[in-house]
């Protein structure tokens, strides 16, 4: 019995010391592998993704237009009406008939800010330094089932959680605070089912929001996308 609990104390440590071992750039490094490695993903210019977003029991139909740190265009169809979202570098807008809106609102500042975080198609872990983030290995976690390394990362003031699939590479979940309407809220994204595409880049094909689930059946990469569709 005493040789057993040697072996899973020895064990124990060793997987404690193997945690306490990894930085943040070991790990960053092992998600851009997984990604397809900085090559490919410096090559990623514009995406094309189309799905679903099911969000309070009503299923939208969505298609999502991004070109790498130059705009985003959401289109969406919700109960017969056409509605859509649109952000570039300096601006956004918001056309929702859905909800008794007869003209594009443009958006206020925290709602843009949030916005055109999602201008980076690369992801704020590639090249981090380059653009000024920092990041700090915390330690490793579960999420759903799945040893992860949370990173901290530090981006323009603002703390962003990133959960790392210990195994694969891929990021799972991540986490920070945001002010929606006034109030501070947390802001989580689960990420799932990832795929490759037939160019060799990698995506999540679910991901769950506070809006709600999300899942898209055909992504395009580095397809010809004009400029304009990201002004209003």
């Amino acid at each position: 019995m005493k040789t057993l609990k040697a072996i899973l104390l020895s064990a124990a440590i060793s997987v404690t010391m193997a945690a306490s071992a990894q930085t943040a750039d070991e790990v960053i490094n092992k998600h851009i592998a997984a990604m397809g490695g900085a090559d490919k993903l410096a090559s990623l210019k514009t995406v094309r993704m189309e799905g679903n977003l099911n969000t309070q029991g009503v299923e939208v139909a969505l298609t999502l237009t991004k070109k790498h740190l130059v705009g985003m265009r959401v289109d969406m169809e919700i109960m017969g009406t056409s509605n859509y979202q649109i952000v570039n570098a300096t601006k956004g807008w918001a056309f929702m008939p859905v909800m008794q809106q007869t003209e594009p609102q443009e958006m206020k500042p925290d709602q843009l800010k949030s916005a055109q975080g999602q201008l980076d198609l690369q992801g704020s872990l590639f090249n981090y330094k380059q653009k000024g983030y920092t990041a700090e290995y915390v330690g490793l976690e579960k999420v759903d089932g799945k040893d992860a390394h949370k990173l901290k990362v530090v981006k323009e003031g603002r703390d962003v959680m990133y959960f790392v699939d210990a195994t694969s590479g891929f990021i799972l979940k991540t986490a920070s605070k945001a002010t929606i309407q006034g109030q501070e809220m947390d802001i989580q994204t689960t990420y799932a089912d990832y795929k490759q595409t037939p160019e060799g880049f990698w995506f999540p094909f679910s991901s769950t929001t506070l809006q709600g689930p999300m899942s898209f059946s055909k992504i395009e990469v580095n397809v010809p996308v004009d400029e304009k569709i990201f002004t209003n």
